[in-house]
This record gives structure tokens, C-alpha cells and sequence, in this order.
């Protein structure tokens, strides 16, 4: 064994109390918090629809025994055969059994791409599929299905087989084309975007340093990956902005997500302590009112909700998960946390008034107060993304944009937001709709990559403010 001279016994002794010294630090909590843009609505992939009249001419053959993989079922002569009525749908085809069961037929696809095949459903999953020659589904019994991706063009009609390995077989099976553009999917796996979030197979990766945790929607409770958005097939900016901050910190890392979409600042999150105020000869609401506004001189008209409802729900069961730390992450019992920083992400639905939209800026300001004094968080780190979509470029778009742009500590406006508040203007992330998952005009069209970009610009955001920190 070669002896550590002094140099390198002094560094070595460095790095383990550096690693000890993180080992032992609290955990980083970063609340996450916004409308359905901070929710997440970027596709991962197209999702997987269920087969239909792309699937023709099947039929099904019947040989005996039992499933033995040294048999060439094409050369062996099978004990029934039958035409299937149907294969897929949202019903199993009826099959009768009695022998190693195998359908054959064509695949006629109504466009062309990428398309990934997910043939059976529970226990049927356990089958062999080979189209146009390439095995794209092999799930052994009690093993892991093993898929391949099949390039198909639109109208060409290429050759499937389906070889159950168990008595269970059915028609049902889904397909998910992995190239549609603006997917999660296509970008990285692909166009080789975004690099770590695959690995050397090119599976999705979790991070084993940065937990997420939603409460209200978007609902995970994992390691940070694929599905911490508003479904399990979806992302939002929580994924780029974790990978950052996980990046930076030797501390492992909590992402408590606090959102809901289609809510205001001048109404659902309204933060405690704000006033009512009046334009004109209308009263608008302060924090508990139960009308949104009302004449001045008139009695207001209550609804089932309050100004401030959605700010309660949210941070109150943000603040009841960190109240039970312990029980909510035993992966870090006793190890403690701390408020690392805020990251909000909100604005589309003031843009639809001038008056909610000229009383944005006050009313982050308060948010921005709120937040820090009800988690005990004096001086966090915060950082506000322009939330407002496409829509920030003009009108009260621009004036919600411009508002969030105005809290930025380096702008001094805020003297006290100096060095701990920064904006991230992310109109420039608006996607092109011919290159996104959907054409919806919000959501950034469900492209991922946006979310991706997103994420990424406020999660550098917060590092460059953690990096100021004294």
C-alpha cells in the first residue's frame, strides 16, 4: 500500500469532516408556490392511448402445453385458430385458452413516429411482442417489461405478433408515440436536451438527495423525477429548479410544493394583514372579506370562499407537514430543517382586471412578508418568476409582469429586498405551438421543455442569492 504523504492526508481529513459536517446539517427546505403553471402541466409523453382500428386483421392461434421459449411457434402447426373481432378497446377480447396463445396480424398507423407499445394489462402484461421484426415488449413472468421503441410511418402496414407466456392474454394493450414534439420525452431522449435527467439506458433518474413533497395538488411524495407534476405523466418547474438547488447544497434537499391553479393574489392569495381598498365608488376586498368587492354604500354580496382562502390552505399544510418533520420524512428523523428559500410563480389570473393588476406589486410585497414571518424565515432567499405566459407583453399582462420585475432587490425599489429577492423574466420561454404537445394558448401549450427552462432559470436564481448569503 502506497503511504498518504502530508499534503494529501490534510485534504483527505478535510474532505470527511466537510462530508460530516454536511452529514449532520439540517435538511434545506425550499417552499414552492403558484397557480397551475407552478402545478405543472409540461407532458412527459403523449400518454398511452389504447389500441383501435390501427390494429388489423388479427388472429388468433392456439398451440399446446404450456410457454417454451425454445419452440418456433410460426413453424408449428396450432390446434385452433380463429379471426378476432376485435383487438383492443376499452373490453378484452375473449380468448379461449387451453394452450400457449398468439396473435398475429398488421399495424396500420394513422401517423407517422416513434411509438413505444405497452401490450396487455395486469397479468397479461407477461408476453412477447415483435413489430415489423423488432422486439419492442418482452415481460418475463414476475419480471420487468424490457421495450423497445418502433419507428413507424403513417398508412404503412407492418407485420405484429403478440406470445403470451401464461394462460392470461387478452386484446388489451395502449401505444405512446415518444416523438411527439415538445414532450419530455422528445426533448431529452431525442434531441438530447436536458442530459441528467436520464441515465446511461436512458431510464428517468430520481435524485437521491432532493425529496418532493406537494400539498394541496400535485400530490407526490418522492424522490425528485417524472410525475411531481399535476399528474404522474407530467412535470412543472419543481423538477429544473430541484436539480439546481440540489446541485449547490451538500445538504440533501425538500421541495414542499404549495399550489392550485386558476387562482388570484388579489383574492385567493391574499396575503394576512391586507387591506381593503376602493377605486372609484367600488370597495374591494381585504384579507377574510367573503366578497370579492362590492359599491360602496351597499352590503356585499358573500360567496362560499374568502380573500386569503387559498393562501390558508396552502401554507397551512405546508406548515403542518414541516410541524411533523419526523413522521412526514423518517429518511431524515431527527435530523431537523431550515427555510432555505421561496420560489413563486403566479400572475395569470390577475391579468384579467386592471384594478387587480395596478394592486399586484403591493400585494407581493406583503406576499413576500407574509411568507418569510409564517415559516419564521427572516431574510430567505426569494425568487419570483413573470407568470403571466404570453400574455406579459402587453395590458394588465405587462403590468403584472412589470410588478413582479419591480421586486427584484437589485432594481432598489425595495432596499430591504437587496441581495435576497431576485426576478426571473421568463416571457422569452413562451414555446412555439407547432413544436408543442398541445395548441392551447396557456399552459405554454404543455411543452415540457418550457417547464424545463422555467425551473432551471429560478432554480440558478436561488443559487446566485445562496451564493450572496454572508
Amino acid at each position: 500500500m502506497t503511504p498518504l504523504n502530508a499534503p494529501a492526508i490534510l485534504c483527505f481529513l478535510a474532505a470527511a469532516i466537510v462530508s460530516a459536517t454536511a452529514a449532520d446539517k439540517p435538511v434545506k427546505v425550499y417552499i414552492l408556490a403558484g397557480q397551475s403553471n407552478m402545478v405543472g402541466i409540461g407532458q412527459v409523453d403523449s400518454g398511452g392511448l389504447r389500441w383501435g382500428d390501427e390494429f388489423v386483421e388479427p388472429v388468433l392461434s392456439v398451440y399446446e402445453g404450456t410457454y417454451d421459449p425454445k419452440a418456433d411457434y410460426d413453424a408449428m402447426k396450432p390446434v385452433k385458430t380463429m379471426p378476432l373481432p376485435s383487438f383492443g378497446g376499452t373490453e378484452p377480447t375473449p380468448f379461449p385458452g387451453g394452450g400457449v396463445q398468439v396473435v398475429r396480424g398488421f399495424i396500420q398507423p394513422k401517423e407517422s413516429g416513434i411509438f413505444e407499445f405497452r401490450p396487455g394489462y395486469g397479468a397479461s402484461e407477461e408476453n412477447i411482442m415483435v413489430v415489423d421484426g423488432i422486439e419492442a415488449h418482452r415481460q418475463e413472468p414476475g419480471g420487468k417489461a424490457v421495450k423497445k421503441p418502433v419507428k413507424l410511418e403513417a398508412g404503412k402496414k407492418v407485420p405484429f405478433k403478440v406470445t403470451y407466456l401464461s394462460a392470461n392474454a387478452n386484446g388489451l394493450g395502449w401505444t405512446a408515440r415518444l416523438d411527439v414534439p415538445g414532450t419530455l420525452t422528445t426533448i431529452v431522449k431525442q434531441e438530447g436536451k436536458f442530459p441528467y435527467l436520464v441515465d446511461k439506458q436512458g431510464d428517468w433518474v430520481s435524485r437521491d438527495d432532493v425529496w418532493y413533497k406537494g400539498v394541496v395538488t400535485a400530490t407526490a411524495n418522492k424522490w425528485l423525477g417524472i410525475g411531481c407534476g399535476a399528474g404522474n405523466a407530467q412535470i412543472g418547474p419543481e423538477l429544473g429548479f430541484g436539480h439546481m438547488v440540489g446541485n449547490h447544497h451538500e445538504e440533501p434537499v425538500l421541495l414542499l410544493k404549495a399550489s392550485q391553479g386558476n387562482r388570484s393574489l388579489a383574492w385567493d392569495f391574499l396575503p394576512p394583514g391586507s387591506e381593503r381598498f376602493e377605486v372609484g365608488d367600488t370597495v374591494y376586498a381585504g384579507y377574510k372579506d367573503t366578497a370579492p368587492s362590492w359599491k360602496k354604500g351597499e352590503e356585499p354580496v358573500k360567496v362560499n370562499w374568502y380573500a386569503g382562502k387559498q393562501y390558508d390552505d396552502c401554507f397551512h399544510a405546508a406548515k403542518e407537514v414541516l410541524a411533523n418533520f419526523d413522521a412526514s420524512f423518517p429518511h431524515w428523523k431527527g435530523r431537523g430543517y431550515e427555510i432555505a428559500g421561496f420560489a413563486w410563480f403566479q400572475g395569470h389570473k390577475d391579468t384579467g382586471s386592471e384594478v387587480t393588476a395596478a394592486r399586484y406589486e403591493q400585494n407581493l410585497v406583503r406576499l413576500i412578508h407574509s411568507l418569510r414571518k409564517d415559516f419564521n424565515a427572516p431574510g430567505a432567499p426569494f425568487v419570483v418568476a413573470t407568470g403571466c405566459g404570453n400574455e406579459g407583453r402587453e395590458g394588465p399582462g405587462l403590468t403584472v409582469a412589470e410588478a413582479q420585475l419591480a421586486v427584484d432587490g437589485d432594481k432598489g425599489k425595495y432596499p430591504e429586498f437587496k441581495g435576497n429577492v431576485k426576478s426571473v423574466d421568463v416571457r422569452g420561454f413562451w414555446p412555439d405551438v407547432a413544436k408543442s404537445p398541445k395548441n392551447q394558448g396557456f399552459h405554454y401549450h404543455q411543452n415540457a421543455g418550457t417547464y424545463m427552462q422555467i425551473g432551471e432559470a429560478m432554480g440558478n436564481a436561488m443559487v446566485e442569492l445562496q451564493k450572496a448569503r454572508p
